[in-house]
C-alpha cells in the first residue's frame, strides 16, 4: 500500500523566522481541514511553497526549514521572488483567476508569464517524482498546478493521479481565449481523476475537451490513448462541527466573558431591538460582486424608505492580492461607495453599513455570524463559497436568512436559501425585503434542511469521496489495462509470425495506418509506411490485406503499383497482387438518389459537414463541425435514414465522426471471412488490426485464434488494443525485425 501525496500551491504550515530560529504552524480552515483526514499517521506527505522565498531563507536555516517541515508531514518546493511573482501574481492570478471568474477584460496573457507558469510546475512535478512511488496515490490541487498531472504522468506513467480544481472552470468560449488552451487541457489529463465543484464546471470542461483537443467523451468519461480519465463533480464541504460547537460554546458565555466585538453588537440591538443585521464576508476581490452588493443596498435603501435606520449592512472584506492593479481599484471603489452611502444616509444614531477591512480571527467570525439576521452573498462568479456554508452551520436555533448568489456553486446544494441573481437590483431589493419579514418558522424550517444536508456531507466526506472515487478508477482503469497489448504480449505474438507457415493479415488505414484528415483525400501514405507495408507484403508466405472502407479510386492510385491485397468500399471491391478491382459482393446503386437529397440538407445544415460519394456507399463525414452539434446532427441523421431505409435492405455504420449508408450484406468481416474460407491452404497465424466500429465485424467473423487488436479505448470484440497509430507501426516492425 503506498502514501498518499497531496499537492497545493501552498503548504498547510505557517513558517516565521524569528531571532535566528524558525516556527512552523499548522493553519486552520480551508483545504488544511478538509484534508485532515487524508493527511494523516505516516503514510502521507504534503508538498507545496512553504511561504517563504529562496531570498527570504538564510541559508544557515534552509536545514532547520526542512526539519521544521517534515514534523508535519510536510516537504517544500523552493521558489524565487521572481518565479513567486510570475507564477501567482502573474499567470495564476492576472490570467487564469479572471479568465476562469469571466472577467475576460482582467486578463492578461504574458508570454514571459506563462513559461514561468510552466517552469513553475515543472518544479512541483520534479518534487513529487523525487519522493514517489508508482504504487503512491497523488491529489493535486487547484488552478496554480494545472500542468503538474501531465507533468508527473510522463515519469510515472502507472502512478495514480487525482486533480481537484476549486474554480469555476468557464464556458467553452470564455476558455477558447486562453492561448495556451491546448496544453492546460492536456496538464489535467495527466490525471486519472478530475474532480470539480459542481456538474456545470465538469460540463464546461468536458466540452472544451472535445471540442479543443477532439477527444473522444463518453458520459463522463475521456478515452486518451491506453487510459480513462474520469470527470466527476465533488461539492466541497466545511468542518461543520467545528462551526456547530464553536456557536453552541459562544451562546453559553457570560457576557464578560464575551469578545469585545460580541459586547458591542450586544449593545447595538439592545438600542434597536427590530432592527435587522445583513452581514457580507468575502475576499476583496472583483469577482465577490461587492461593489454591486454596494450600489443594491442603496438601491434598496431608495426602494423601500421604511427601513432606513431598522437595516445596518456590516461588511467584512478580507485583503487579498493587494499588490494587483486590480485589487487596488477595487478597494478604491469599495472606500468611496462606503464613504458615499453613509454620508447619504446616515442620521445621528444610525450608520447604514459598517465596513471592515482585515482579517478577524476565529472567535469575531463567530460572533458575526451568531449575531446577524440575515447573510447576504452575492458573487458574481465563486467556485464554492463556504462562507454560506459556515453561517449556516452557527445558528443553533435554526433562524437566520441566506441571501445567496445563483453563481456560487454553493447555490446548487442550498436551494432551501434565498438565490438571487446578483445583477438584478429589483429581485435584490425585494428579496432583503422578504428576509427582513421572514417568520421565524419558515427560517427554522429552511435552515433544518440545510442544517442536515451540510452535516451530513462535510468537508471530510468530501475529501473520503474523492479517494474512494480515485481508488475505484485505478482499479477500473487497471482491469481495461489487462487486455492492452503489453510488451510481453508483443513478444509472443511476433514469435508466433515468425513461426507460422502461412500468414493472414488485414490492416485497416484510417485511423489505424494513418491519421484522420480534414480532407480524406488528403491523409495519403508517407514514405516510412511504404517501406513497412512492401517489406511485409514480400515475405514469403504471407498474404496481407489493406481492408478499407475507402472508395476504390484513392487506394487504385495510392496502392495499386505495389501490388498489395486491397479490399475496399467496406467488402465491396477487392484487388489481388496489382490485379485491377473486381466485385466481391452483387450490389446495388439506385437507391443513392433517394439518399443523396436528404445528406445534402444536413450538409447544408451543419457547417464542416460534406459527402463523400463512393462507388456502392454514401458517407457523410461529421469531423469537423462542431463536436456536440455534430454528434446531435449523427443522431437526428440516423433516426430519419433508419425510417428511410426500413424496406431497402441497406444499413448504416456509424464510424470515427462518419456515417455510412450501404447495402447490408456487405461488411469487412463478411470480406474478411470469405478471404480465409475460401484459401486453398490454411492460415496458421491470422491477424486483423484496425480502430473503428466497422471493423468489429472483421473481429467477430475471425476464427477464434485470430489475433485481433483495436486500435483505441472503446468496448470492442478485439482481443488487444493499442493506444495510438505509432503503436500499430511499432507491431509491424516486429513483423519484419
Amino acid at each position: 500500500m503506498g502514501k498518499t501525496i497531496i499537492i497545493s500551491n501552498r503548504l498547510p504550515i505557517q513558517l516565521q523566522i524569528h531571532n535566528g530560529g524558525i516556527t512552523a504552524v499548522p493553519s486552520v480552515g480551508g483545504l488544511a481541514t478538509g484534508m485532515k483526514s487524508v493527511h494523516s499517521g505516516g503514510d502521507s506527505l504534503w508538498i507545496g511553497w512553504s511561504g517563504l522565498t529562496d531570498e527570504d531563507i538564510p541559508e544557515e536555516l534552509a536545514g532547520d526549514i526542512d526539519e521544521a517541515l517534515a514534523k508535519h508531514g510536510s516537504s517544500k518546493v523552493k521558489l524565487t521572488i521572481k518565479e513567486v511573482d510570475g507564477f501567482y501574481y502573474g499567470f495564476s492570478n492576472r490570467t487564469i483567476w479572471p479568465l476562469f471568474h469571466y472577467f475576460l477584460e482582467y486578463s492578461e496573457f504574458e508570454l514571459e508569464s506563462w513559461e514561468i507558469y510552466k517552469n513553475v510546475n515543472q518544479k512541483f512535478a520534479d518534487a513529487i517524482v523525487e519522493k514517489a512511488n508508482e504504487d503512491d496515490t497523488i491529489w493535486v490541487h487547484d488552478y496554480q498546478l494545472m500542468l503538474v498531472p501531465q507533468m508527473v504522468k510522463e515519469k510515472l506513467p502507472n502512478i495514480s493521479i487525482g486533480f481537484f480544481l476549486h474554480i469555476p472552470f468557464p464556458s467553452f468560449e470564455i476558455f477558447r481565449t486562453l492561448p495556451w488552451r491546448e496544453e492546460i487541457l492536456k496538464g489535467l489529463l495527466g490525471s486519472d481523476l478530475i474532480g470539480f465543484h459542481t456538474y456545470d464546471y465538469e460540463r464546461h470542461f468536458l466540452s472544451s475537451v472535445r471540442r479543443i483537443l477532439g477527444l473522444e467523451v463518453s458520459f463522463n468519461d475521456i478515452y486518451l490513448e491506453n487510459r480513462i480519465i474520469k470527470v466527476d463533480s465533488f461539492p466541497m464541504g466545511i468542518d461543520y462541527k467545528k462551526f456547530s460547537d464553536a456557536a453552541k460554546e459562544h451562546q453559553q458565555r457570560s457576557p464578560e466573558n464575551q469578545s469585545e466585538l460580541q459586547q458591542r453588537l450586544n449593545k447595538h440591538k439592545k438600542s434597536t431591538p427590530d432592527a435587522k443585521f445583513l452581514l457580507s464576508i468575502d475576499r476583496l476581490d472583483y469577482s465577490k460582486g461587492i461593489a454591486k452588493r454596494l450600489n443594491a443596498f442603496e438601491y434598496f435603501l431608495k426602494k423601500y424608505p421604511q427601513y432606513k435606520e431598522k437595516v445596518r449592512l456590516i461588511i467584512l472584506a478580507v485583503p487579498s492580492r493587494s499588490n494587483v492593479p486590480q485589487y487596488q481599484l477595487l478597494k478604491k471603489e469599495i472606500d468611496e461607495l462606503v464613504g458615499r452611502i453613509n454620508g447619504e444616509f446616515s442620521t445621528v444614531s444610525w450608520t447604514p453599513i459598517w465596513y471592515f477591512y482585515r482579517s478577524m480571527p476565529f472567535e469575531n467570525l463567530i460572533d458575526l455570524y451568531t449575531s446577524c439576521d440575515i447573510a447576504w452573498l452575492t458573487p458574481i462568479r465563486d467556485g464554492m463559497n463556504l462562507v454560506a456554508k459556515e453561517f449556516i452551520a452557527t445558528r443553533t436555533d435554526k433562524t437566520g436568512v441566506l441571501i445567496l448568489s445563483e453563481m456560487a456553486g454553493s447555490a446548487n446544494e442550498m436551494n432551501e436559501s434565498l438565490l438571487i441573481n446578483p445583477n438584478n437590483f429589483e429581485q435584490i431589493a425585494d428579496t432583503i425585503k422578504q428576509a427582513i419579514n421572514m417568520p421565524i418558522e419558515e427560517q427554522q424550517e429552511r435552515n433544518n434542511v440545510l442544517q442536515k444536508r451540510l452535516a451530513r456531507y462535510n468537508v471530510e466526506k468530501w475529501a473520503n469521496d474523492f479517494m474512494t472515487s480515485l481508488k475505484n478508477q485505478k482499479e477500473k482503469s487497471h482491469s481495461y489495462v489487462s487486455r492492452n497489448l503489453s510488451a510481453n504480449v508483443l513478444n509472443s505474438i511476433a514469435k508466433d509470425y515468425k513461426k507460422a507457415k502461412k500468414r493472414l493479415l488485414f490492416i485497416d488505414y484510417d485511423g489505424t495506418l494513418a491519421g484522420f484528415h480534414i480532407n480524406p483525400q488528403k491523409a495519403s501514405p508517407d514514405e516510412e509506411l511504404y517501406a513497412l507495408l512492401d517489406t511485409i507484403a514480400s515475405q514469403e508466405n504471407t498474404d496481407m490485406y489493406l481492408i478499407s472502407g475507402r472508395d476504390k479510386e484513392t487506394f487504385t492510385k495510392w496502392f495499386l503499383p505495389k501490388k498489395y491485397n486491397m479490399i475496399v468500399e467496406h467488402g465491396v471491391w477487392i484487388s489481388r497482387g496489382g490485379e485491377d478491382f473486381y466485385m466481391l459482393e452483387n450490389v446495388k446503386k439506385d437507391w443513392m438518389e433517394k439518399i443523396h437529397p436528404v445528406l445534402e440538407s444536413f450538409v447544408d445544415r451543419t457547417p464542416g459537414s460534406f459527402i463523400e460519394e463512393k462507388n456502392y456507399s454514401l458517407a457523410w463525414h461529421y469531423r469537423n463541425t462542431d463536436p456536440d452539434f455534430g454528434q446531435k446532427r449523427a443522431s437526428e441523421l440516423n433516426t430519419v435514414l433508419t425510417s428511410l431505409i426500413a424496406n431497402d435492405d441497406l444499413s448504416v455504420l456509424n464510424g470515427n465522426k462518419v456515417m455510412e449508408i450501404k447495402s447490408s450484406n456487405v461488411n469487412k468481416g463478411r470480406a474478411a471471412l470469405r478471404v480465409n474460407t475460401e484459401a486453398t491452404y490454411d492460415y496458421d497465424f491470422i491477424f486483423a488490426i484496425g480502430d473503428d466500429w466497422t471493423d468489429e465485424f472483421m473481429f467477430q467473423e475471425l476464427p477464434e485464434s485470430a489475433v485481433t487488436v483495436k486500435v483505441g479505448h472503446q468496448k470492442t470484440a478485439a482481443k488487444y488494443y493499442v493506444d495510438g497509430i505509432k503503436n500499430v507501426r511499432t507491431i509491424l516492425k516486429r513483423f519484419v525485425d
